[in-house]
């Protein structure tokens, strides 16, 4: 059995450029064995606090404390804050960033964008051209 403390797996932290948006993330799975190029992706979301709502195919789910979900790979979803106060849940996902063969990639319809995983923490936005992740958002 593999096991790793939380605190011994470093953050990679990211805010937009006008600090609307933010995530730190953790590559867990790799901390804990999982080959970086490996093609064994999920990901779940369990929410901690604040409200917000899910969105994917079959519309859209108000959400809170303690509701969790699972989405498939390629399966699109958004997460979006419902009210005043931060809405808290974490990623729990097999899908490093490897920027190798098997790298994240994802499609964004409401702005036409597709995401890339490139090495490091960065994504290659593509809107036609390149572009930057928040254009557009904020």
């Amino acid at each position: 059995m593999h096991t790793v403390n939380l605190k011994d797996v470093p953050e990679q932290e990211r805010k937009s450029p006008k600090g609307k948006f933010g995530r730190v993330s953790k590559n867990i799975s790799i901390a804990l064995g999982r080959e970086p190029e490996s093609l064994d992706l999920s990901k779940r979301h369990p929410f901690d606090s604040g409200r917000g709502s899910v969105r994917d195919k079959d519309g859209t789910t108000e959400v809170g404390p303690g509701d969790a979900f699972f989405f498939q790979p390629g399966e699109a979803h958004q997460l979006t804050n419902a009210g005043d106060e931060d809405f808290v849940y974490y990623v729990i996902a097999d899908n490093p960033r490897s920027g190798g063969a098997t790298g994240d990639s994802c499609y964004y319809p409401d702005s036409s964008k597709w995401a890339v995983a490139k090495e490091g923490s960065e994504e290659v936005i593509i809107k036609g051209t390149g572009t930057d992740y928040f254009d557009g958002e904020e």
